[in-house]
């Protein structure tokens, strides 16, 4: 995407811009404020998934509006709105953008599985790619071509713009080491996460992210899952769920995207089109790299506070996962968007891994093991 770091935030390249605009020739002579101030002066709404509380997803927000501004000149603002300001939290975020009551959301889309389940492709898919597999799949494998193409059909435009990195396996109140102990287990859980967990003997729980903690507190739901590390120990759940399990196998990666209503999208110049592009890139990026710092740190945070780490034993992550690629199945029967997408998901899923394998896991299992020695 032509991104550089002048050390205010990664901007995008003069040249990209320029060139977008059929300017190339002069691009290093035309300073961004003169195509700035031949651009339309606009001013859009973004309401947001979470509440303003939740840290590392507002300062992704926070870097992509301030990217958008700045590499207009001041003249393309967009205002955030926490979850609840101007719309509920969950599917209606992303509904209030299909429907063109606000120009864009930044959410995920997993939220609105439950109109169709290929909203999930544009978020995660449970024991779905890393982050390394999903932006593969999204950027170089036609993932995000096919993820628009559903959206456009829906209303809005989806450009990625953070990830949560790997989540974690959520909080409970007992501890979990065999498939009856999740029998009648009260879980806040969304996507198809929670449709595996049902099969499992779980009920999942559509509860919104300012409702978790007074519920796991009230003993109104039994566990929840939320995100990563550091979130999760900002939301204080292990203060009253206090088992704290990996891996976060429905969720190995979460991709949040700003959803752009699709008329608004048409109506923008192609300038403006490649500084929204270039500003989620950029931001894709460094969200990413935001959450790797926080979340070693949140780990250790929260075991000393007394969360004590389980990690789900292979009874459980056996059965979960040949439930959840049942369900693919099953919805590729049943939604036509699914069965579009899915292949290709999955073409990736079996082909990308060989190199990581090899790679990548060989060489983490061994330094990991000779660091936890050290």
């Amino acid at each position: 995407m032509g991104i550089s770091n002048d050390g205010r935030g990664l901007s995008v390249s003069r040249r990209k811009l320029l060139g977008t605009a059929g300017l190339a020739a002069a691009s290093t002579t035309v300073a961004m404020p003169a195509i700035a101030q031949s651009q339309p002066s606009l001013t859009w709404r973004m309401p947001m998934f979470v509440p303003k509380n939740v840290e590392s997803v507002n300062g992704a927000a926070d870097d992509f509006i301030k990217r958008v501004s700045d590499l207009t000149d001041g003249r393309f603002k967009i205002t955030k709105f926490g979850a609840g300001e101007i719309t509920p939290g969950g599917p209606a975020v992303l509904d209030a953008a299909e429907q063109g009551t606000v120009e864009c959301s930044f959410t995920l889309s997993y939220y609105s599985v439950g109109k169709d389940p290929a909203y999930a492709f544009g978020s995660t898919l449970p024991f779905g790619f890393n982050l390394r597999g999903q932006t593969a799949w999204l950027y170089k494998w036609g993932g995000l071509e096919l993820c628009n193409e559903f959206h456009n059909a829906r209303g809005t435009h989806g450009l990625p713009v953070g990830n949560s990195t790997s989540q974690m396996g959520g909080f409970f109140r007992k501890e979990i080491n065999k498939l009856d102990d999740l029998k009648g287990l009260k879980m806040r859980i969304p996507g198809l996460g929670g449709t595996v967990m049902s099969k499992l003997g779980v009920i999942p729980q559509q509860i919104s992210p300012a409702d978790i903690y007074p519920a796991l507190e009230r003993g109104t739901i039994d566990a929840a899952e939320w995100a990563a590390p550091y979130d999760d120990f900002k939301f204080g759940l292990h203060k009253v769920a206090p088992y704290y399990y990996a891996p976060g196998w429905w969720e190995p990666q979460a991709t949040i995207m700003v959803f752009v209503n699709k008329p608004k999208w048409d109506e923008l110049t192609p300038q403006y089109k490649a500084v929204l592009e270039a500003a989620a890139s950029a931001t894709w990026t460094s969200h990413m790299a935001w959450n790797d710092r926080l979340n070693s740190d949140g780990l250790r945070e929260l075991v000393k506070a007394g969360a004590q780490v389980r990690f789900f034993s292979k009874e459980i992550l056996d059965a979960a996962y040949e439930e959840s690629f049942k369900l693919f199945d099953e919805l590729a029967q049943r939604s036509p968007a699914f069965a579009k997408i899915y292949p290709s998901w999955k073409k990736h899923l079996d082909t990308q891994e060989l190199y990581y394998r090899i790679g990548d896991a060989t060489y983490d299992n061994y330094i990991y093991a000779k660091r936890s020695r050290s």
